[in-house]
């Protein structure tokens, strides 16, 4: 299953099984990788729960969701964060997410691109010597010296970075929606959790 975090002005909420209005809203850029979601916030608390229990209780407890689909494929939406009385709850919430991507974001390497076949090539950035080695695609000599190369990322597993970029996103999510004053809802279905960031007017 895969949750959806949206954000609207609270005179905009309406009951299911009507499905919430597109303008006005705001929601996380989030990649469409399954679980990364749920993955995200493992670990992270809210309010003294822990926040993947609180959206199984907010979805999947004995009162089930009454607000309206954030659309097709989704069921009801429930409130996850209310203003001004969970803004700092959710700010905090925020700070550790993004901390967490930080302790997870992996070794630094520095990455080389052949300029015969665009082969790519990381070392960790420990590691580095000025050094030349051939391709192991087509046997081009590719320069391993730090000028050359394309800059640094992150040594990190594809899953794992989805996991830190959806951390990212739903804490600057969260703050915007803070700083809006709007109410932050969370629905669940059983399609991807990526859906872009609207670009929604100011209430």
């Amino acid at each position: 299953m895969a949750f959806r975090f949206l954000a609207l002005p609270a005179h905009r909420l309406v009951d299911f099984p009507n499905t919430l209005p597109d303008d006005e809203r705001l929601e996380p850029d989030l990649p469409p990788v399954h679980e990364a979601v749920e993955r995200a916030l493992a670990g992270a608390e809210f309010r003294d729960l822990k926040a993947r229990d609180r959206l199984r209780a907010l979805l999947q407890g004995d009162r089930p969701p009454a607000l309206g689909s954030p659309g097709k494929g989704f069921g009801a939406s429930a409130i996850f964060a209310q203003p001004p009385q969970d803004l700092p709850a959710l700010l905090r919430l925020a700070d550790e997410l993004e901390h967490m991507a930080r302790l997870e974001a992996g070794e630094r390497a520095l990455v080389w691109k052949c300029g015969e076949c665009s082969a790519r090539y990381a070392v960790p950035v420990a590691l580095v010597r000025q050094v030349s080695i051939r391709c192991e695609r087509c046997g081009h000599p590719v320069q391993l010296s730090s000028q050359q190369s394309l800059g640094e990322e992150a040594l990190i597993d594809p899953f794992q970075g989805a996991v830190n970029s959806s951390r990212h996103e739903l804490a600057a999510f969260f703050r915007e929606a803070m700083a809006r004053g709007w109410p932050v809802l969370v629905a669940e279905g059983g399609a991807p959790a990526a859906r872009g960031r609207a670009s929604s007017p100011e209430a």
